[in-house]
């Protein structure tokens, strides 16, 4: 089928799940009991289906003895741990929403989540690396270390009333290490008076339309929303996305990306746990070398991870130590993916089932993926079709009206994934989510005939220089094909006769050098003149989100600040 215009749905003989996450997972320990869940190399823990569903619900009956009602939002302030999955797990059980937190907040950021999300309970790690988190809440809850009550009160957060402590590497401490904190096991030890019928009651009262999630988005633009996702849209999400990787419960995936992040909770933990597959927990936070060492170590058969952290591994100085024969398969997503790279990571990781994924955290979050059989260019040049169950067009930036195949234009997504809205800002979900039911990303593509559809960048990154509508992706595809750079961006600076000026920013990979000049020359030969960037600046580091994800407005703002005063860095 060829199409004539910009739209294609995903039609499939598969229906959709009409299941909770509790309802699928114990589905799967019931046919997986003695399969391993989860390894977590740091923590020294393997658990079989059967002992991993026993600890969920002992901390599900902790939930219910400390009161937690249904629909009530418990976060999560932790870097990635065996625990974090628990909490995931019991708040699925108890009907609870699931509030991920970013481990790198500061006390601002986390009071702003805490307060937009109305969260209750709130679990937390002590500290990691030079976080600390124990400090960080007493600066925005001074009152908190007097409290004497494990309740809090306080006119600051009205709606948190308990902080739940634990310590991912001793994880039976009952040291408090100050007051007002309650300890994970004295969690699990009030849950020992909850009958098993109590717990089974709760269970049954849920339906798969209910919420089961708030994550927020990444702020690459700005302060982020709170994207409310019910247990319909993420366990399709996860189970499709597994169908078309083709996962099994033969599968091993080491899993770098951290869990308060959609590619985490959904298409990492969800993802093994709807399959029977077992979930390997390399390091806390992202370490290039732990991974490769998890891989080799537990067989790992795949491996997700955004562009960065595949560059961060090939790089390793030591990356030709390690064995990785082992993997099949895996999902590059949450960035632009550079052709260049998927090649190495198919030829030099042994991945030979690498795939291609793209979405947004408003889409549970995966909207498209590439196919293992998909042929080479469309595995390296696109991000594949939309997933089963889903629709996607490509519209006119001014008008809305749906564009020819290989037009630019706004992509827009339909279907079950569709966040149920921005929580406690339903002007903002108005303006993502138009009337007939269409998720407007902001992201500009253009879909082939065949329905694969190809990023371009985004529609606030798209430069206007002289009335030339210019996208970055563009440039940065073409910047990729140097032998000699490792990472790119580029993006628009203000200019007083053109109004935006082109300028990128350049990483090279180690040992290399060139001019400014000397790439100009380069990209002239591939692109237009008024395409190549008039401002480069060679760098050792960009501005990103934790998870990888280049900031390019404080890109533009360090830019905008430096090439004011001086143009000595740029060339």
């Amino acid at each position: 089928m060829k199409l004539d215009i910009s739209w294609y749905r995903h039609d499939s003989d598969s229906p959709l799940l009409q299941q909770t996450v509790d309802q699928k997972f114990v589905e799967v320990c019931n046919l997986f009991p003695d399969s391993e869940a989860v390894v977590s190399l740091p923590q020294k823990i393997r658990l079989h289906y059967s002992e991993f569903n026993a600890q969920v619900d002992l901390l599900a009956c902790g939930l219910l003895a400390i009161g937690v009602a249904r629909g009530a939002k418990i976060g999560i302030w932790s870097t990635n741990n065996v625990q974090w999955l628990l909490v995931q797990l019991a708040c699925a059980r108890v009907g609870a929403v699931l509030v991920n937190i970013n481990p790198a907040y500061t006390g601002a950021e986390l009071a702003f989540a805490l307060e937009l999300a109305e969260v209750e309970i709130l679990f937390l790690i002590p500290k990691f690396r030079q976080n600390d988190y124990i400090q960080t809440l007493l600066q925005i809850l001074p009152g908190a270390i007097l409290y004497q009550s494990t309740e809090i009160n306080t006119p600051i957060l009205p709606k948190l009333r308990t902080l739940a402590l634990y310590d991912p590497n001793d994880p039976l401490t009952t040291s408090r290490p100050t007051p007002g904190f309650l300890l994970w096991q004295e969690v699990i030890e009030a849950g020992k008076g909850i009958s098993k019928q109590a717990l089974q009651r709760r269970q049954s009262s849920q339906s798969p339309h209910d919420p089961a999630n708030i994550q927020f988005t990444s702020g690459t633009t700005g302060r982020p929303k709170a994207v409310t996702l019910s247990h319909h849209n993420i366990v399709n999400n996860a189970w499709f996305t597994a169908e078309t990787m083709r996962f099994t419960s033969k599968d091993r995936l080491c899993v770098p990306v951290p869990f308060y992040h959609c590619f985490g909770t959904v298409l990492a933990s969800l993802l093994c746990f709807c399959r029977g597959a077992c979930l390997v927990i390399p390091s806390p936070h992202f370490d290039a070398e732990a991974v490769l060492l998890a891989i080799e170590r537990e067989s790992c058969t795949a491996v997700h991870g955004v562009p960065t952290m595949f560059i961060a591994e090939l790089d390793h100085p030591d990356f030709s130590k390690y064995t990785l024969s082992s993997l099949r398969t895996g999902i590059m997503a949450g960035a632009p993916c550079p052709p260049t790279l998927m090649q190495r990571v198919i030829k030099e990781m042994h991945c030979s089932q690498i795939l291609i994924g793209y979405g947004e955290t408003e889409a549970s979050p995966l909207t498209h993926l590439t196919e293992p059989d998909d042929t080479f260019q469309h595995r390296t040049e696109t991000v594949g079709r939309n997933l089963p169950h889903q629709e996607v067009k490509v519209v006119d930036t001014g008008t809305d009206v749906l564009v020819k195949p290989g037009i630019t234009g706004e992509i827009c997504f339909r279907g079950y994934h569709l966040m149920l809205g921005y929580y406690r800002d339903p002007e903002a979900t108005a303006k993502a989510i138009d009337p007939k039911g269409w998720l407007h990303s902001g992201d500009l593509g253009a879909m082939d005939n065949e329905g694969y559809l190809r990023i371009t960048g985004r529609l606030k990154d798209m430069i206007i220089r002289g009335g030339e509508n210019i996208y970055p992706r563009e440039i940065e595809e073409c910047l990729y094909t140097h032998p000699g750079i490792a990472e790119a961006a580029v993006f628009a600076v203000p200019d007083p006769y053109w109004g935006e000026e082109i300028a990128a920013w350049i990483k090279l990979h180690p040992g290399n050098k060139i001019s400014h000049e000397e790439l100009r020359t380069f990209l002239r030969k591939q692109l237009a003149h008024f395409k190549v960037p008039h401002y480069i600046k060679f760098v050792d580091t960009f501005p990103m989100t934790v998870t990888g994800k280049l900031q390019k407005f404080k890109m533009r703002k360090i830019a905008s600040e430096e090439l004011e005063h001086t143009k000595n860095n740029y060339g």
